[in-house]
């Protein structure tokens, strides 16, 4: 009985164990020069900020200062934090926590344009 017990073994399918393909996507090297243009280009918009901030345009100086700063964190999430080149699931994390953030700066606003000011 031992003996058919030890054959019956050998009929098993053979499991192979060891290195299977990736299953992540391979990491794209980006290029120092890359880098480079892009570092020029956020000390450019650095610049941009503190050449504006000099220009009187009222209530759209925030607005402008806001917008080169989204531009430049973009850059910034886009090539250094390389979103650019990642997955489909990384970009869509990132864009949740996005919207997630926009979300929570939408409530605070809208508590805060709602306030009765003056009329404590």
């Amino acid at each position: 009985m031992e003996q058919h017990q030890h054959e019956h073994h050998h009929h098993l399918p053979h499991l192979e164990i060891g290195p299977s393909e990736p299953t992540h996507t391979p990491l794209r090297i980006v290029s120092p020069k890359t880098y480079l243009i892009i570092g020029v280009i956020l000390l450019c918009l650095t610049a941009a900020t503190t050449a504006i901030s000099y220009v009187e345009l009222g209530v759209f100086n925030a607005v402008v200062a806001i917008a080169i700063a989204v531009l430049k964190a973009s850059l910034v999430v886009l090539f250094f934090m390389h979103i650019k080149y990642s997955s489909k699931l990384m970009k869509l994390t990132v864009c949740s926590g996005l919207f997630t953030f926009l979300v929570l700066i939408t409530l605070t606003m809208s508590d805060y344009v709602s306030r009765a000011w003056g009329r404590w």
